[in-house]
């Protein structure tokens, strides 16, 4: 990582603020949190957006794993794959899913996420991850597309879900997190 580690030592945080990222992770801080920690309103206001977006919205947990995957993968944001396969598959994906999705991406993913592992659905949320990574302007016939498989909230959570995991990617790769060891 380009910073250091965060402790308590070196930037003290409230103690409400650690308990409660440390309740969402299960009891243990990740690499990211140790970055966020350096700044306790991006701590507070992250921890409070990631968890709406990781756990409290309605739209498939496949599908925004799906669109993350993509995110990380079009952005190198080799940390944020590293965590959201795992909750991919958790989610009911396939590795075979991913192998495709690695392929597509290699391609030019915002026309074309055409692969046999790849269902419809799946190819449309991979095509308007990467419309919104690459491009940030989404293509009217896709958004179309997607609306028939979608309600409004539904197409508002999915599109808020990449958006997110976009800002994650770039704070990731700017300042250099690796995965835990």
């Amino acid at each position: 990582m380009r910073i250091p580690d965060w402790t308590p030592e070196r930037k003290p945080q409230p103690a409400e603020l650690v308990d409660a990222i440390l309740a969402r992770r299960g009891g243990t801080l990740i690499n990211l949190d140790k970055a966020l920690l350096w700044s306790e309103p991006l701590a507070r206001g992250w921890n409070a957006h990631l968890k709406a977006v990781r756990s409290e919205l309605g739209v498939s947990r496949r599908l925004r794993e799906l669109a993350i995957c993509t995110v990380a993968l079009l952005t190198g944001a080799h940390y944020e794959y590293h965590h959201h396969a795992p909750d991919f598959l958790a989610a009911g994906g396939s590795q075979a899913e991913l192998d495709a999705l690695a392929r597509v991406v290699a391609r030019d993913t915002r026309a074309d996420a055409t692969d046999a592992a790849l269902g419809e659905l799946e190819q449309l949320v991979i095509r308007y991850a990467a419309q919104m990574t690459l491009d940030v302007r989404v293509d009217d016939a896709l958004f179309e597309a997607l609306r028939g498989h979608f309600d409004t909230t539904g197409l508002v959570e999915l599109t808020s879900s990449i958006a997110t995991y976009n800002m994650v990617a770039r704070f990731l790769v700017a300042l250099g997190v690796t995965p835990e060891a």
